[in-house]
């Protein structure tokens, strides 16, 4: 048995006998249906944009038009972009006779997830498709222009309530994540029999730090990685695979093992 067939014996340990599971996700998830990570040093978006120029609140102060512009071309591209094999195995994985809840957290701004068959999904860093005013954050419900090409500078809608300027509902550089999604991943964490953490550098804070949660209760950790991660120590097991190559073989072999 080599390395590989070894990894998912043993993630199949792990999952076969979990009833509650959380899986903790991050930019490798979405990059297998097309969308390119933040911190990938060749392709990543982060390598075009200056990200203190796109993601904070003292930039969308000073000048929000291209601000606007670009986050909605990115939630077009988001829209446009397939769920691919790993979300739709974790979608599946809810509907397995025996399991009682698949969770997702994700640190991911797209609706993949969701589209994927994810029935109950927490946002930490908010979403694409969410809008809400600049200055009272009342939820913005109204129609919002995406561009069917990139453009430099588009003019943000104005809250109903204040007339102040709407803002993507996302999570940008200083600001804190949103606390009621905080609070539900935290408890998620310690509720969960397994967590499966993938397609995350376990970089990112404070998000990275919810997997030690389960860690300190004695709930195992798989972690799905095509490399090694600041969160691999931590793993029970850590299977280098991807997550549309990884998830679709692990839930399918819980699957059999429930039928057999």
């Amino acid at each position: 048995m080599d390395a590989a067939d070894t990894q998912l014996a043993d993630a199949l340990r792990l999952a076969r006998r979990a009833r509650t599971i959380e899986v903790f996700t991050g930019a490798g998830m979405s990059a297998e249906s097309g969308l390119v990570t933040f911190r990938d040093k060749d392709t990543g978006l982060w390598s075009k944009v200056d990200p203190a120029a796109f993601a904070s609140i003292e930039s969308w102060a000073k000048d929000p038009e291209p601000m606007w512009a670009w986050y909605l071309w990115r939630s077009k591209l988001a829209g446009q972009a397939d769920p691919n094999a790993g979300h739709r195995a974790i979608g599946d994985w809810g509907e397995l006779d025996g399991v009682e809840r698949v969770g997702v957290t994700t640190q991911n701004i797209d609706n993949l997830h969701e589209r994927g068959g994810a029935q109950d999904v927490v946002h930490l860093h908010g979403s694409l498709f969410d809008y809400r005013c600049s200055i009272c954050s009342r939820p913005w419900e109204g129609e919002v222009e995406v561009p069917d090409e990139p453009v430099e500078r588009m003019t943000p809608p104005a809250c109903s309530l204040c007339d102040n300027l709407v803002r993507p509902g996302v999570v940008w550089f200083g600001e804190s994540l949103p606390q009621r999604e905080w609070a539900l991943a935290e408890q998620r964490m310690r509720e969960a029999d397994l967590v499966v953490i993938v397609g995350t550098s376990g970089i990112v804070q404070p998000a990275a730090s919810l997997p030690l949660i389960a860690a300190e209760r004695g709930t195992p950790l798989l972690e799905i990685s095509p490399e090694e991660t600041e969160l691999s120590r931590l793993a029970d097991v850590s299977w280098r695979t991807t997550a549309a190559a990884g998830l679709p073989e692990l839930v399918m072999g819980v699957k059999v093992d429930g039928l057999a």
